[in-house]
Protein backbone atom coordinates (compact mmCIF):
# COMPACT_ATOMS: atom_id res chain seq x y z
CA UNK A 1 0.00 0.00 0.00
CA UNK A 2 2.77 2.44 0.93
CA UNK A 3 4.69 1.63 -2.25
CA UNK A 4 1.57 2.25 -4.34
CA UNK A 5 1.02 5.64 -2.66
CA UNK A 6 4.65 6.63 -3.22
CA UNK A 7 4.35 5.66 -6.87
CA UNK A 8 1.18 7.74 -7.22
CA UNK A 9 2.85 10.77 -5.59
CA UNK A 10 5.94 10.38 -7.75
CA UNK A 11 3.81 10.43 -10.89
CA UNK A 12 1.99 13.56 -9.74
CA UNK A 13 5.29 15.21 -8.81
CA UNK A 14 6.52 14.40 -12.32
CA UNK A 15 3.58 16.40 -13.70
CA UNK A 16 4.51 19.48 -11.64
CA UNK A 17 8.14 19.22 -12.76
CA UNK A 18 7.02 18.90 -16.37
CA UNK A 19 4.85 22.01 -16.06
CA UNK A 20 7.79 23.95 -14.58
CA UNK A 21 10.03 22.95 -17.48
CA UNK A 22 7.46 23.59 -20.22
CA UNK A 23 5.57 26.75 -19.24
CA UNK A 24 5.85 27.96 -22.85
CA UNK A 25 4.32 24.77 -24.26
CA UNK A 26 0.70 23.74 -24.82
CA UNK A 27 -0.01 22.07 -21.46
CA UNK A 28 -3.32 20.41 -22.20
CA UNK A 29 -4.96 17.58 -20.27
CA UNK A 30 -3.98 14.90 -22.76
CA UNK A 31 -0.31 15.88 -22.64
CA UNK A 32 -0.15 16.06 -18.83
CA UNK A 33 -2.12 12.87 -18.24
CA UNK A 34 0.40 11.14 -20.48
CA UNK A 35 3.27 12.51 -18.36
CA UNK A 36 1.58 11.08 -15.26
CA UNK A 37 0.65 7.85 -17.08
CA UNK A 38 -2.96 8.24 -15.94
CA UNK A 39 -6.15 7.93 -17.93
CA UNK A 40 -7.00 11.30 -19.47
CA UNK A 41 -10.63 10.67 -18.50
CA UNK A 42 -9.78 10.67 -14.78
CA UNK A 43 -6.58 12.74 -14.61
CA UNK A 44 -8.36 16.09 -14.18
CA UNK A 45 -10.25 14.87 -11.11
CA UNK A 46 -7.16 13.15 -9.73
CA UNK A 47 -5.10 16.33 -10.07
CA UNK A 48 -7.78 18.49 -8.45
CA UNK A 49 -8.27 16.02 -5.61
CA UNK A 50 -4.53 15.89 -4.96
CA UNK A 51 -3.67 19.58 -5.22
CA UNK A 52 -6.92 21.44 -4.56
CA UNK A 53 -6.61 23.24 -7.91
CA UNK A 54 -7.65 22.32 -11.43
CA UNK A 55 -4.90 21.66 -13.96
CA UNK A 56 -5.88 24.80 -15.90
CA UNK A 57 -5.81 26.97 -12.77
CA UNK A 58 -2.48 25.54 -11.67
CA UNK A 59 -0.84 26.22 -15.05
CA UNK A 60 -2.26 29.76 -15.07
CA UNK A 61 -0.79 30.47 -11.65
CA UNK A 62 2.58 28.96 -12.58
CA UNK A 63 2.78 31.23 -15.62
CA UNK A 64 1.61 34.25 -13.64
CA UNK A 65 4.24 33.61 -10.98
CA UNK A 66 7.00 33.58 -13.57
CA UNK A 67 5.54 36.71 -15.16
CA UNK A 68 5.40 38.57 -11.85
CA UNK A 69 9.03 37.65 -11.07
CA UNK A 70 10.09 38.84 -14.52
CA UNK A 71 8.28 42.12 -13.97
CA UNK A 72 9.69 42.73 -10.51
CA UNK A 73 13.23 41.47 -10.93
CA UNK A 74 14.17 41.34 -14.63
CA UNK A 75 14.06 44.74 -16.36
CA UNK A 76 15.34 43.30 -19.64
CA UNK A 77 11.97 41.67 -20.33
CA UNK A 78 9.32 43.96 -21.84
CA UNK A 79 5.72 43.73 -20.67
CA UNK A 80 4.73 42.54 -24.15
CA UNK A 81 7.29 39.73 -24.08
CA UNK A 82 6.22 38.72 -20.58
CA UNK A 83 2.57 38.66 -21.69
CA UNK A 84 3.40 36.39 -24.61
CA UNK A 85 5.48 34.09 -22.39
CA UNK A 86 2.52 33.84 -20.01
CA UNK A 87 0.33 32.52 -22.82
CA UNK A 88 -1.60 35.68 -23.74
CA UNK A 89 -2.07 36.77 -27.34
CA UNK A 90 -2.09 40.48 -26.49
CA UNK A 91 -0.71 42.68 -23.67
CA UNK A 92 -4.21 44.04 -22.95
CA UNK A 93 -5.57 40.59 -22.09
CA UNK A 94 -2.55 39.93 -19.90
CA UNK A 95 -2.99 43.30 -18.16
CA UNK A 96 -6.67 42.59 -17.40
CA UNK A 97 -5.88 39.17 -15.98
CA UNK A 98 -2.94 40.51 -13.99
CA UNK A 99 -4.98 43.37 -12.51
CA UNK A 100 -7.86 41.04 -11.65
CA UNK A 101 -5.49 38.72 -9.79
CA UNK A 102 -3.15 41.21 -8.09
CA UNK A 103 -5.00 44.53 -8.07
CA UNK A 104 -2.28 46.26 -10.11
CA UNK A 105 -1.42 46.66 -13.75
CA UNK A 106 1.78 44.93 -14.90
CA UNK A 107 3.56 48.27 -15.36
CA UNK A 108 2.51 49.44 -11.89
CA UNK A 109 3.65 46.15 -10.37
CA UNK A 110 7.01 46.51 -12.12
CA UNK A 111 7.69 49.93 -10.60
CA UNK A 112 6.03 49.53 -7.20
CA UNK A 113 4.72 46.02 -6.46
CA UNK A 114 2.20 45.51 -3.68
CA UNK A 115 3.32 42.16 -2.29
CA UNK A 116 0.48 41.43 0.14
CA UNK A 117 -2.19 40.81 -2.57
CA UNK A 118 0.48 38.90 -4.50
CA UNK A 119 1.12 36.59 -1.54
CA UNK A 120 -2.60 36.08 -1.02
CA UNK A 121 -3.17 35.27 -4.70
CA UNK A 122 -0.49 32.58 -4.65
CA UNK A 123 -1.63 30.99 -1.39
CA UNK A 124 -3.56 28.16 -3.15
CA UNK A 125 -0.64 27.62 -5.54
CA UNK A 126 1.90 27.35 -2.71
CA UNK A 127 -0.42 25.01 -0.82
CA UNK A 128 -0.71 22.81 -3.91
CA UNK A 129 3.06 22.61 -4.34
CA UNK A 130 3.68 21.87 -0.68
CA UNK A 131 1.53 18.74 -0.78
CA UNK A 132 4.14 16.75 -2.69
CA UNK A 133 7.21 18.97 -2.60
CA UNK A 134 8.07 18.48 1.08
CA UNK A 135 11.59 17.14 1.15
CA UNK A 136 12.96 14.66 3.64
CA UNK A 137 16.62 14.75 4.58
CA UNK A 138 19.05 12.25 6.08
CA UNK A 139 22.50 12.53 7.69
CA UNK A 140 23.99 11.44 4.37
CA UNK A 141 22.78 14.75 2.86
CA UNK A 142 24.90 16.80 5.29
CA UNK A 143 28.60 17.41 4.77
CA UNK A 144 31.03 19.28 7.02
CA UNK A 145 33.05 21.86 5.18
CA UNK A 146 35.79 24.31 6.13
CA UNK A 147 34.63 27.67 4.81
CA UNK A 148 36.80 30.72 4.13
CA UNK A 149 35.64 34.11 5.46
CA UNK A 150 33.66 36.12 2.91
CA UNK A 151 33.46 39.91 2.78
CA UNK A 152 29.94 41.01 1.87
CA UNK A 153 27.78 44.03 1.23
CA UNK A 154 24.57 43.83 3.25
CA UNK A 155 21.04 45.15 2.79
CA UNK A 156 18.96 44.40 5.88
CA UNK A 157 15.31 43.39 5.89
CA UNK A 158 13.58 43.80 9.23
CA UNK A 159 9.91 43.39 10.11
CA UNK A 160 7.01 42.06 8.07
CA UNK A 161 8.02 39.11 5.85
CA UNK A 162 5.24 40.15 3.44
CA UNK A 163 7.40 43.14 2.40
CA UNK A 164 10.53 41.06 1.75
CA UNK A 165 9.84 41.15 -2.00
CA UNK A 166 10.25 44.93 -2.04
CA UNK A 167 13.59 44.66 -0.25
CA UNK A 168 14.74 41.98 -2.72
CA UNK A 169 13.74 44.25 -5.60
CA UNK A 170 15.83 47.11 -4.18
CA UNK A 171 18.72 44.76 -3.50
CA UNK A 172 18.73 43.49 -7.09
CA UNK A 173 18.58 47.04 -8.48
CA UNK A 174 21.44 48.12 -6.22
CA UNK A 175 23.72 45.21 -7.10
CA UNK A 176 23.04 45.73 -10.81
CA UNK A 177 24.11 49.37 -10.45
CA UNK A 178 27.19 48.22 -8.53
CA UNK A 179 28.10 45.66 -11.23
CA UNK A 180 27.82 42.72 -8.82
CA UNK A 181 26.20 40.09 -11.03
CA UNK A 182 25.19 36.78 -9.39
CA UNK A 183 27.40 34.85 -11.82
CA UNK A 184 30.53 36.57 -10.49
CA UNK A 185 29.51 37.77 -7.02
CA UNK A 186 27.92 35.14 -4.74
CA UNK A 187 24.54 35.71 -3.11
CA UNK A 188 23.86 34.94 0.56
CA UNK A 189 20.96 35.22 3.01
CA UNK A 190 21.74 35.39 6.73
CA UNK A 191 18.81 34.87 9.11
CA UNK A 192 19.18 36.90 12.28
CA UNK A 193 17.61 35.83 15.60
CA UNK A 194 14.76 38.17 16.56
CA UNK A 195 11.81 38.24 18.91
CA UNK A 196 8.70 36.18 18.04
CA UNK A 197 6.52 37.78 15.39
CA UNK A 198 9.39 39.61 13.74
CA UNK A 199 11.45 38.62 10.74
CA UNK A 200 15.07 39.50 10.12
CA UNK A 201 17.27 38.56 7.18
CA UNK A 202 20.39 40.09 5.67
CA UNK A 203 20.56 40.07 1.86
CA UNK A 204 24.26 39.83 1.05
CA UNK A 205 26.53 39.84 -1.97
CA UNK A 206 30.14 38.75 -1.74
CA UNK A 207 32.55 41.48 -2.82
CA UNK A 208 36.02 42.82 -2.06
CA UNK A 209 35.21 46.10 -3.80
CA UNK A 210 34.71 49.36 -1.88
CA UNK A 211 30.96 49.65 -1.30
CA UNK A 212 29.09 52.51 -2.94
CA UNK A 213 25.68 52.80 -1.27
CA UNK A 214 24.14 54.91 -4.09
CA UNK A 215 21.33 56.09 -1.81
CA UNK A 216 20.57 52.66 -0.34
CA UNK A 217 21.19 51.51 3.21
CA UNK A 218 24.11 49.24 2.45
CA UNK A 219 26.77 48.29 4.95
CA UNK A 220 29.92 46.17 4.81
CA UNK A 221 30.20 42.94 6.75
CA UNK A 222 31.74 39.52 6.81
CA UNK A 223 30.49 35.96 6.93
CA UNK A 224 33.13 34.34 9.16
CA UNK A 225 35.10 31.33 8.09
CA UNK A 226 35.24 28.03 9.92
CA UNK A 227 33.63 24.63 10.05
CA UNK A 228 30.04 24.41 8.81
CA UNK A 229 27.46 21.70 8.34
CA UNK A 230 26.24 22.12 4.77
CA UNK A 231 22.91 20.90 3.41
CA UNK A 232 22.31 21.28 -0.31
CA UNK A 233 18.69 21.84 -1.37
CA UNK A 234 17.69 21.34 -5.00
CA UNK A 235 14.31 22.59 -6.17
CA UNK A 236 11.67 24.86 -4.65
CA UNK A 237 14.19 26.82 -2.58
CA UNK A 238 11.83 29.68 -1.70
CA UNK A 239 11.00 27.95 1.58
CA UNK A 240 14.16 26.67 3.26
CA UNK A 241 12.54 26.32 6.68
CA UNK A 242 12.18 22.50 6.48
CA UNK A 243 15.89 22.18 5.67
CA UNK A 244 16.89 24.56 8.47
CA UNK A 245 14.67 22.70 10.94
CA UNK A 246 16.27 19.42 9.92
CA UNK A 247 19.76 20.80 10.61
CA UNK A 248 18.83 22.29 13.99
CA UNK A 249 16.30 19.78 15.29
CA UNK A 250 17.45 16.45 13.84
CA UNK A 251 21.01 16.55 12.57
CA UNK A 252 22.72 18.73 15.21
CA UNK A 253 21.57 16.84 18.36
CA UNK A 254 22.63 13.49 16.90
CA UNK A 255 25.90 14.68 15.36
CA UNK A 256 27.91 15.35 18.51
CA UNK A 257 28.69 18.82 17.12
CA UNK A 258 27.98 22.20 18.71
CA UNK A 259 26.69 25.24 16.87
CA UNK A 260 28.98 28.25 16.64
CA UNK A 261 27.86 31.75 17.61
CA UNK A 262 26.81 32.83 14.13
CA UNK A 263 23.35 32.35 12.60
CA UNK A 264 22.44 29.84 9.93
CA UNK A 265 22.82 31.21 6.40
CA UNK A 266 22.45 30.10 2.82
CA UNK A 267 24.19 30.65 -0.49
CA UNK A 268 21.82 30.81 -3.43
CA UNK A 269 23.46 29.17 -6.43
CA UNK A 270 20.67 29.53 -9.00
CA UNK A 271 17.51 31.57 -9.21
CA UNK A 272 13.93 31.38 -10.46
CA UNK A 273 12.87 32.44 -13.12
CA UNK A 274 16.35 32.14 -14.71
CA UNK A 275 15.96 28.39 -14.17
CA UNK A 276 12.73 26.42 -13.53
CA UNK A 277 11.77 26.26 -9.86
CA UNK A 278 12.60 22.59 -9.51
CA UNK A 279 16.17 23.33 -10.71
CA UNK A 280 16.96 26.13 -8.25
CA UNK A 281 19.81 25.31 -5.87
CA UNK A 282 20.70 26.64 -2.42
CA UNK A 283 23.16 25.49 0.22
CA UNK A 284 22.38 25.95 3.90
CA UNK A 285 25.33 26.52 6.25
CA UNK A 286 25.12 25.82 9.99
CA UNK A 287 28.32 27.20 11.58
CA UNK A 288 30.00 24.73 13.98
CA UNK A 289 32.58 25.04 16.74
CA UNK A 290 36.12 24.12 15.88
CA UNK A 291 37.40 20.66 16.78
CA UNK A 292 39.39 20.63 20.01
Amino acid sequence: MKAALQNYQQRMRRVLDYIDRHLDADLDLEMLSGVAVFSKFHFHRQFTATFGLSVHRYVQLARMKRASYQLAYMDAHSVTDIAMDAGYDAPDAFARAFRQRFGQSPSSFRTSPDWEPWLAAFGPFDNARSKLMQKTFSPADVTIRDVSPIRVAIMEHRGDPATLGATIQRFIAWRKAAGLHPRTSPTFNVWRPVSPGNYSVDLCVGTNQPIEANGEEIKPGEIPGGRCAVLRVVGYTENLQPAALYLYRDWLPSSGEEARDFPIYCQRLSFFPEVPEHETVAELFLPLNSLL
